[in-house]
């Protein structure tokens, strides 16, 4: 069954005017989507008798300094000005390390990650989309640690260490659940959630074959609802998870970024994480990837992590079908096959995923950037889809889609014959 159509004629402008989305990084400035100079915020706010209304010093005991000096990139893309914060995880080694981190930031205590009314329930945060991103955090305990199979990028989905981006794409299904508001969510209790999996790890044990996961190591998303690459501008989640996969032997770390974080060059990895930098053509990237590192950075960061110790593959994803979308995407195996280097080769493997939408997304979209819903929301090419996960999404119809699945293996077999292509779906 096809998805209605939307009414079209109702769209705004988009906030987000092409030609502002040159360096994919999102607009320029603009009184509507930039925070301007900075300024100080004004006060903490004082939370219930008990919880941490400031934070203690980064120099206490137990509390991991920041660098003082943070990468441009990490200034460009989060500009913190309010955290809203449970008390436990504020309290919370971890929770002190990221308020330190971001000493302006107005402090706002929450009873519960999920449930924070200005954010997730203010229809008017849509117009704000990218910049709330930019400038709010939310600092939460994580009470789930459920490890869910999974079977194709990996075998296990571990509990993540966050919820949410900085970044803004497009066609990105974490806010599905979100509503009008999709900031990063940092769970502060890290340590259980590495407790978790060792326990995890070790009821494993080795792997008795291999599968399109690894031949070897059992496989664990780390990075399911998030982006790892930034979520390690926040805090040391991240560094912590890759320190504990390089001493657990049957296993192996695993995670999609679009984002080029060179800090993770220094985590010694030695072969535990696998870093899948997802691409598209650069074209559509500029459209659809706000916020992000430009595709070519991307694929160019790729020796210097195989150099680190990651093992890196590529997410070809998501595939939008569009006029010209095979000779873009010709051009970019081409350029991967132009500019990667043999030790890049020798260990790539990728994944294709072909776009799945939503209504609620594409409704979202509508009020902060409806020129991606022309290339996203295509009802006369989609059909209804029930996700694993129960989300009512839309896809590509069965036809349609296998057809598009089969040019994209004979133009990786045509153009990057050494690509060894993972699964596609």
């Amino acid at each position: 069954m096809s998805p209605p159509p939307d009414p079209r004629g109702a769209r705004q402008a988009s906030l987000f005017p092409l030609a502002d989305l040159i360096d994919a990084s999102g607009p320029r400035t603009d009184s509507r989507t930039e925070a301007g100079p900075r300024t100080e915020p004004g006060p903490r706010t004082e939370g219930r008798p008990g919880s941490a209304s400031a934070p203690e010093t980064a120099s206490e005991p137990g509390v991991r300094p920041w660098p003082e000096d943070p990468s441009a990139a990490a200034d460009r893309l989060l500009r913190i000005r309010e955290i809203h914060a449970e008390a436990e995880a504020a309290a919370s080694p971890r929770g002190r390390q990221i308020l330190a981190r971001f000493p302006r930031a107005r402090l706002i205590e929450v009873d519960s990650h999920w449930r924070v009314p200005h954010l997730h329930g203010n229809e008017g945060n849509v117009e704000r989309w990218a910049r709330v991103k930019a400038e709010t955090l939310v600092l939460g305990v994580r009470k789930t640690l459920t490890v869910r199979p999974n079977g194709r990028s990996a075998d296990w989905i571990a509990p993540g260490a966050s919820n949410g981006c900085a970044m803004a794409c497009a066609y990105c299904y974490v806010p599905r659940r979100k509503g009008y508001a999709n900031p990063i969510t940092v769970f502060t209790n890290v340590d259980r959630i590495i407790s978790r999996l060792e326990r995890h790890v070790c009821e494993q044990g080795r792997k008795r074959e291999p599968d399109q996961c690894d031949p070897e190591a059992w496989v664990y998303d780390i990075g399911e609802n998030g982006d790892c690459s930034v979520d390690a501008l926040i805090s040391d989640n991240t560094a912590d998870l890759i320190r504990a996969f390089r001493a657990w032997p049957t296993a192996k770390a695993s995670f999609a970024t679009k984002f080029v974080n060179r800090g993770l060059l220094r985590l010694d990895p030695r072969g535990r994480t696998r870093v899948r930098f997802s691409v598209m053509p650069p074209q559509d990237a500029r459209l659809l990837d706000i916020r992000s590192s430009p595709v070519p950075e991307r694929i160019a960061a790729a020796a210097d992590f195989v150099e680190a110790g990651y093992e890196v593959h590529f997410n070809l994803s998501p595939v939008v079908l569009r006029p010209g979308w095979e000779a873009a995407w010709a051009e970019l195996l081409r350029h991967l096959d132009d500019v990667l280097p043999p030790a890049v080769k020798a260990q790539a493997a990728a994944e294709v995923i072909l776009l799945t939408h939503n209504r609620g997304l594409h409704e979202i979209n509508l009020g902060w950037h409806p020129r991606a819903e022309e290339l996203l929301w295509r009802p006369e090419l989609q059909q209804a889809k029930r996700s694993q996960n129960g989300d009512d999404n839309v896809r590509y119809r069965t036809g349609l889609k296998g057809a598009a699945v089969q040019r994209l293996r004979e133009l990786i077999a045509a153009h990057a014959p050494w690509l060894t292509l993972r699964y596609a779906f």
